[in-house]
């Protein structure tokens, strides 16, 4: 027997603006078997975090770039 999928979830790319990502919206309600499609706005919060990761995730990079290259 084979699972049943009830729910898939879309990550777009880039943060798209509400205007732009209209055809989007539109195009994945054509799409048979869609019942429902939901935009979730990006909260200040969301973006932080994003942000502060992607520093952390550069500086770690970067002493690793630096380790890479230091005379030995």
């Amino acid at each position: 027997m084979t699972d049943r999928i009830r729910r898939l979830t879309v990550l777009l790319e880039q943060d798209t603006r509400d205007d732009d990502a209209e055809g989007i919206i539109s195009a994945i309600r054509m799409v048979r078997g869609v019942a429902f499609v939901e935009p979730h706005v990006l909260e200040w919060e969301a973006q932080e975090a994003r942000m502060t990761a992607l520093f952390a995730l550069r500086k770690e990079i970067s002493e690793f770039m630096s380790a890479l290259w230091e005379p030995k």
